[in-house]
């Protein structure tokens, strides 16, 4: 007893940075159990407690609002909302998402997925949120429930979400999925014997200080210290992606398909991006089939991606286009090739892998001379829960990775990864 109370006596005496030192060490499960020994203890904790925030419901954003004081929404980096209710009887969201965002003077990485519509309004908390470097916004709406083309579609409008964007100086990374174009930028869609999702709503959104109402997606590129982006599920096929002037330096492009136009629009649609921006980028995840013509806009040079040195087929790329992609891409310093895919196509993909492969025996200098090695990995229907991953050195015969044999360096199943893609806390609600 005497010891116990000589230890809680010299804890007490710590200064305060120690003590918050000593919490950082602690794991999260630790962490609850110590906030729970006494008031100074939670209030040690809070800091810890509330830095990841998970609210996987539109109840849970109700319930963090009405139970948690305010004053800790300084100590929240990193939050993730999802505003889809869990009884299904969605509404406005709009005013417990301003409110919410407002508390998170210091926050860092914000996770949106979006259910509802979201009015203008919330732009001015979007002002506010100076530290925030890393934004994700989707749409986890059922859109075969709405109509395609109706002010409903608001919260995932070009022009709402590129006015998020540019309202964050900081901003760094931005992911978007499942986006829907303005009538105002694509008027040519409205009313076309298409299911293209169109906003026709959204043209009170006020005009940004600098790019004024001109906020369509290609004025991404416009926006100074953005280096990762992301576009899935989205249509990109407007022109003035190729015309737009670059003013960031974008490191890493991931690129995905529209589902309701053919593989030849958006495989016009990625060339077009990637002529403009391709100087820059470093990593590429492609999901749209590319052709060995692929490039002839950008002639004489052999190619736009000239500092490319990581590219990643994402399970989206068919299959049977795999060789023809990667050939189309050898023009670029590559060294490294990771790809993903279903189980069902494990044994396609090897396939067409040890094609390429064989391809590069016969034009070893021409053909990604640096890459030394591939790495698969077989993903869920999400495309991004890991269910089991191989490696194996180009230089090898992979004779192994197909046919009835198991690859030999085959690992074992991965623990599925949470989505979206953020940390887990014990404020999970």
């Amino acid at each position: 007893m005497a010891a116990q109370v000589r230890a809680a006596t010299a804890w007490t005496l710590f200064p305060m940075e120690l003590k918050f030192a000593v919490i950082e060490l602690l794991t999260t499960e630790d962490i609850h159990s110590f906030s729970k020994a006494s008031s100074e203890s939670y209030a040690l904790c809070v800091p810890t407690l509330f830095k990841t925030v998970n609210l996987p419901c539109r109840e849970a954003l109700q319930l963090f609002l009405a139970h948690v004081p305010k004053s800790y929404g300084r100590h929240i980096r990193s939050l993730s909302i999802r505003t889809l209710a869990a009884d299904g009887r969605n509404g406005p969201v709009t005013e417990s998402l301003s409110e919410l965002l407002e508390w998170c003077t210091q926050l860092e990485h914000l996770q949106l997925s979006l259910a509802d519509s979201v009015r203008p309004s919330i732009l001015s908390s979007f002002e506010k949120l100076r530290a925030l470097r890393e934004l994700g916004i989707s749409n986890c709406g059922d859109e075969n429930s709405n109509p395609f083309v109706d002010t409903d579609l608001i919260s995932r409008s070009e022009r709402l979400v590129v006015s998020m964007a540019a309202s964050l100086p900081k901003l760094s990374s931005l992911t978007l999925d499942r986006i829907a174009r303005s009538a105002m930028h694509a008027p040519e869609l409205v009313g076309c014997n298409s299911f293209i999702p169109v906003c026709t709503g959204d043209n009170d959104i006020p005009a940004h200080p600098v790019f004024g109402q001109n906020l369509s997606l290609p004025v991404l590129l416009r926006l100074p210290n953005l280096r990762y982006l992301r576009i899935r599920d989205t249509h990109l096929g407007d022109t003035a992606w190729s015309t737009t002037p670059i003013m960031c330096s974008l490191e890493v492009l991931d690129l995905g398909s529209c589902y309701f136009e053919s593989p030849e629009f958006n495989r016009v649609c990625t060339e077009r991006i990637i002529g403009n921006v391709g100087n820059s980028v470093d990593e590429f995840s492609v999901s749209t089939p590319l052709k060995s013509d692929t490039f002839d806009f950008a002639k004489p040079i052999s190619t736009p991606l000239k500092r490319l040195r990581k590219v990643h087929l994402t399970p989206l790329l068919p299959v049977e286009n795999v060789v023809d992609t990667l050939t189309t891409l050898s023009g670029s310093p590559v060294e490294e090739l990771s790809v993903s895919c279903h189980e069902d196509d494990m044994e396609d993909m090897c396939e067409a892998l040890k094609g390429f492969l064989a391809l590069r025996e016969e034009r070893r200098d021409e053909l990604y001379p640096r890459l030394t090695e591939i790495s698969l990995k077989t993903v869920g229907d999400d495309l991004e829960s890991v269910k089991g991953s191989m490696t194996f050195p180009v230089t090898s015969d992979v004779s192994q990775c197909g046919g009835d044999e198991k690859p030999a360096v085959y690992q074992t199943p991965a623990p599925q990864a949470p989505l979206p893609r953020m940390g887990r806390s014990v404020r999970d609600m």
